[in-house]
């Protein structure tokens, strides 16, 4: 299994214990749909393989990733794959999702590259999600290979939209069922929006021609009565870009770039626009863990509208700009799996534990940002499973050599599915503070590690 570690020490000069940005580290997670729900911040993501098939994308599945905090991401794993559709061939081309509830049900629309865009309902946002259509959404465009990047938005009067398409805007108007949608308007449903400079501003094409700078990824949402729509421009590489309309159905009008293209950003870029506890957000991905534009990850940074609803430019960092909504809770179960930064440690996921972290190795480490010890706590108990010497878990005070204050001794526990609760006396700590849980042992994997909690 092949380690992740962030090239961003040599390539971007900044140390990862500075580093925010990507904010997903134990995975290649690519195109991010954000999507608030209740008091938490869930990103559908697709998946890029460790393991780059034929130089080209290589996506089977989709991930979720959610947040009470926006800094510390905890990873759900797959929550839908390609093997969920029985009637699709295709072993490949998971790309980009996006997903919103609607009475109580979660859907999950996908494109299924080459096969055109599909839909999957759970009855929670973490699944299981399954199929209800035995056949892919979106039937009647004249060319499945456009069908991708969908969104997806529920007006204030109820009429939900999904629009998607590259290099073509296309959308359809949903019925409520969120499954169909009313075929009697448009091409047998299917909208084509025009396609001009004017509406998505203009880039020079091959022969030097102007043509229209929009390119794929949609993100379609409304604000304050306005309509927005974000979107990858300008070609290869990526910038990103928004217009707005007065209605779904437009006209558009061509705003200007919110994020320009960056070395450490991907030759794609894909854009997504939430408010979250009274702040703004634009989630997009870089290519910061990897260097490789067919290995993404997630990033996200904060933002301010201007007086006059537009949305400035938006400069992609590695060290972050987002702060703590709220403090961690350090006196309940926290799964291991939730992290702000994490070096060389990765995920797995079983039917026994669900998601847990594994590939534990000497050095390795995870910061938690703003935990809120209180008063002091007496004891930090961990639950890991081990297979081999084992090794331990220094918990540290703002930064990897920070001030120790607990020590967990992991020993064998018999297999990697035996779990074992094992725990260290703490010194005296109190107030917000990051913690780091550092990985100390001998040579090859220590151990694996599934939740860890502070005893008062």
């Amino acid at each position: 299994m092949m380690r992740i570690r962030t090239i961003a020490l040599s390539l971007f000069c900044i140390t990862a214990l500075n580093a925010q940005n990507p904010i997903i580290q134990t995975s290649f997670a690519a195109d991010p749909a954000p999507m608030v729900y209740g008091d938490k911040v869930f990103i559908y993501t697709s998946h890029d393989e460790d393991e780059t098939v034929n130089n080209f994308f290589t996506m089977y599945d989709w991930m979720l990733f959610s947040s009470e905090d926006m800094v510390n991401w905890t990873d759900h794993g797959a929550v839908a794959s390609l093997k969920d559709f029985g009637w699709c061939e295709r072993t490949n081309g998971a790309w980009a999702p996006q997903a919103i509830e609607r009475n109580g049900k979660f859907y999950l629309y996908v494109p299924i590259h080459g096969e055109g865009i599909s839909v999957l309902v759970a009855d929670s946002p973490y699944g299981p999600f399954h199929d209800p259509l035995g056949h892919r959404l979106i039937l009647d465009t004249e060319n499945v290979w456009q069908d991708i990047d969908p969104t997806v938005f529920i007006d204030d009067d109820g009429q939900a939209y999904l629009f998607w398409g590259n290099p073509n805007l296309l959308y359809v108007r949903l019925n409520e069922d969120m499954i169909s949608y009313d075929r009697s308007v448009g091409k047998n449903g299917i909208f084509a929006v025009e396609m001009t400079t004017e509406a998505f501003g203009s880039v020079a094409g091959p022969d030097g021609t102007e043509r229209c700078a929009y390119t794929e990824g949609p993100w379609f949402y409304k604000r304050n009565g306005l309509y927005y729509l974000i979107y990858a421009a300008s070609g290869i590489p990526e910038k990103i870009a928004y217009s707005t309309a007065p209605t779904p159905d437009g006209p558009w009008t061509f705003r200007g770039f919110v994020m320009d293209r960056a070395d450490h950003l991907a030759f794609t870029n894909h854009g997504g626009v939430i408010d979250f506890k009274g702040k703004s957000y634009f989630i997009y991905h870089t290519q910061g863990l990897s260097n490789e534009g067919f290995k993404r990850s997630t990033a996200a940074e904060e933002f301010s509208y201007n007086e006059d609803g537009t949305i400035p430019m938006i400069t992609p960092t590695i060290e972050g700009n987002i702060k703590s909504v709220k403090p961690l809770n350090p006196f309940k179960r926290v799964e291991a799996e939730t992290i702000a930064w994490s070096e060389g440690v990765k995920t797995a996921k079983s039917g026994v534990t669900g998601v847990y972290v594994t590939n534990i190795h000497n050095g390795d480490y995870i910061k938690i940002k703003s935990v809120d010890l209180e008063k002091g706590g007496k004891r930090f108990l961990a639950s890991v499973s081990s297979d081999t010497k084992g090794g331990r878990i220094e918990v540290r005070l703002g930064g990897v050599d920070g001030k120790l204050i607990a020590t967990l001794n992991v020993d064998n526990t018999g297999c990697k599915e035996t779990w074992k609760i094992v725990s260290g006396k703490m010194a005296k700590a109190q107030g917000i503070n990051d913690i780091y849980l550092v990985f100390r042992g001998g040579d090859g994997e220590l151990f694996n590690f599934d939740w860890w909690t502070i005893e008062k």
